[in-house]
């Protein structure tokens, strides 16, 4: 694995047991997020890119992918109607999963870690009661926080049994 490949663990941090609303839920957000990055931490893009417990074709790179897309449509389109932000789903939607060409393990998870960021930013800008501000959509910040949370720790779960599966590696 060269550097360009690597991706580095993150120093996870445990929300409080005592938080605002918002507070604990961007904490926890957060948290699951950096278990993501955690969870293919170590892996070349060559494991990370194979799947490896058919008949599923899930794979802990595309994984990564997909929880790019889906931050970029709930936080940056959806909610805030952000312009000039591209569609992550592009020209055939397969959900995200399947990366571009000249994409890497490395890559997905920059790209994913930015538009955490990116997402981070629409929540501070915004109240949880705020309603998203693209057209036909009728839901409040908290609904999407609090989605992104379920989907995202469900992706940590598809993680785990993906990278036992890949080399025994367990842990939280």
């Amino acid at each position: 694995m060269t550097d360009v490949d690597a991706v580095v663990p993150l120093t996870r941090v445990e929300p409080p047991l005592r938080a605002a609303e918002k507070d604990a839920l961007v904490l926890r957000l957060d948290f699951l997020r950096e278990t993501v990055v955690n969870k293919v931490a170590g892996l070349s893009t060559e494991q990370a890119t194979t799947a490896p417990v058919p008949p599923s074709t899930l794979t802990p790179a595309g994984i990564v992918r997909h929880l790019m897309c889906v931050e970029r449509w709930w936080f940056a389109l959806d909610f805030a109607a952000l312009p000039d932000v591209p569609d992550p789903w592009g020209e055939h939607d397969a959900g995200g999963f399947d990366l571009e060409p000249g994409e890497t393990l490395a890559s997905v998870v920059r790209t994913y870690l930015a538009e955490c960021a990116r997402s981070n930013e629409v929540i501070a800008a915004h109240s949880l009661d705020d309603v998203a501000r693209s057209e036909g959509f009728d839901f409040d910040l908290r609904y999407a926080v609090v989605h992104l949370i379920e989907e995202t720790g469900r992706h940590c779960g598809h993680l785990d049994l993906l990278r036992q599966a890949i080399d025994g590696a367990v842990g939280e």
